[in-house]
């Protein structure tokens, strides 16, 4: 008889109930069976427990209870959430901005239909753009759930999408396997004023420079192009990659550029000259995605590494994060020094973005799930969303915060990177973090996760 989740006072004890429960039940022959099996003489027990009688039968009562509670109020907390959830954002309060964490997805928007690459949200207005396999993008409401528009003129898949320019003449810019890049007046019905050429191969990703006025993009063919908005001139090529470029991001300050590819590095390259400044063999496999860290992380960062030195929040480049088909994510300093390394996903790690409070580091991928990882807990991951997706998790992009601007200020508006909306001077000043996030799958559908 396996007893190991017993001691020998509660197997006798278990055993004394049993045989009293069949003796009232008037299961004479069961009984002695049982009392023989057990090698119990008559009244071997009795010295040794107290009266069973009716004790099994409290105790499969008080089981049944408890299991009932349990349901109800399991019942209860599922009706309270579902509740919560349908709430209007406008009705539901966040404590706190700057740690809250994406739970359950507000709307699934569907439309598309082949697999979505890319999601890019509007600096200012409630509007999402999605890039897809299908060639479309499409222009949803995000907080209506809705969509507003389809945007066709890449003849074979978008790949990356961002939306930057001057305030009030803000434009989207997408890239394609198509090799070229398009730029379209997201105040004009999204009209295409200009297609960029120049890429020999497929332009994988795309990029606001903070000022509004130039743009980045990075190519299968191994290079990095700077682009004149108004022109559509090629203003520099940088090289460096000896493979594949998946992914370039500019730092805050728009002097910089991070890229990573199928390479396996990460390199730093000056925006003005297209000299390297730094090159970091980063991962072992393909690296997909990178973010360039906000001032708002810098502190928490600095803490984890214990560095005795914190970085000024007036400086608009210290950490970057890159993620790969390793299945991990690492958060560097601007010198090429590893971090830490965040281990969990069981799949490529396909997109990641920095919390707006600065204290977390969200993060999907081929898994389907979502994760969030905390700095002050040593990068703990502290929440995974399991099948956030029902396919691979293909993008990720957190809502811009709403800038506190200077007076007289003419920056241009920045990309829905993971920096802030806006140039170099918001960098110092407030900023009003929505509590906003979207991803994409290949499963065709875009989700909208918001407090």
């Amino acid at each position: 008889m396996t007893s190991s989740f017993l001691s020998n006072r509660q197997r006798d004890e278990l055993n004394a109930s049993i045989l009293q429960y069949l003796a009232a039940s008037g299961l004479q022959a069961s009984h002695e069976a049982l009392r023989n099996e057990l090698g119990i003489q008559n009244g071997g027990l009795d010295d040794d427990v107290i009266n069973y009688d009716g004790l099994l039968e409290k105790k499969w009562t008080s089981v049944v209870r408890l299991q009932k509670k349990i349901m109800d109020l399991e019942s209860q907390v599922a009706s309270l959430q579902t509740e919560l959830d349908t709430l209007p954002s406008s009705s539901r309060k966040v404590a706190d901005p700057a740690t809250w964490l994406p739970r359950t997805s507000k709307y699934t928007l569907l439309g598309h239909r082949q697999a979505i690459n890319s999601i890019a949200f509007h600096p200012v207005f409630s509007v999402l753009a999605s890039g897809s396999e299908d060639t479309m993008i499409k222009v949803w409401d995000w907080e209506l759930g809705e969509l507003e528009r389809t945007v066709k003129g890449h003849t074979k898949s978008v790949l990356d999408l961002d939306f930057g320019g001057r305030p009030g003449e803000e434009l989207l810019a997408s890239c394609s396997s198509d090799l070229t890049i398009k730029l379209w007046d997201a105040n004009d019905e999204y009209k295409n004023i200009r297609t960029l050429k120049g890429h020999d191969h497929t332009v994988s990703c795309v990029k606001f420079l903070p000022d509004g006025e130039r743009i980045v993009s990075a190519s299968r063919d191994k290079t990095l192009r700077i682009w004149a908005v108004k022109t559509g001139y090629c203003l520099r090529t940088v090289v460096g990659h000896s493979d594949w470029i998946k992914a370039v991001v500019p730092t805050l300050d728009g002097e910089l550029l991070l890229s990573v590819g199928a390479d396996h590095i990460a390199r730093i390259n000056e925006v003005s000259t297209g000299d390297s400044r730094l090159t970091v063999a980063a991962h072992d496999h393909v690296i997909e995605c990178c973010a360039v860290a906000p001032p708002a992380s810098y502190t928490y960062i600095a803490a984890l590494i214990e560095s005795k030195r914190v970085p000024p929040t007036s400086s608009g480049f210290e950490y970057f994060a890159t993620g790969a088909r390793d299945r991990t994510i690492k958060i560097w300093d601007f010198r090429g020094n590893l971090a830490v390394t965040l281990e969990g996903h069981d799949n490529w790690v396909r997109s990641i973005a920095f919390h707006p409070g600065g204290k977390f580091l969200i993060s999907a991928g081929d898994d389907k799930t979502i994760r969030c990882w905390d700095f002050t807990q040593g990068g703990r991951c502290v929440r995974t969303i399991e099948n956030a997706h029902d396919h691979f998790v293909s993008a990720l992009k957190w809502a811009p915060s709403i800038i506190a601007k200077e007076p007289n200020k003419t920056n241009g508006t920045k990309g829905n990177g993971n920096g802030p909306a806006s140039g170099p001077s918001s960098i110092s000043h407030g900023r009003n973090i929505r509590c906003v996030m979207a991803t994409a799958s290949v499963h065709l559908d875009v989700k909208i996760w918001m407090a």
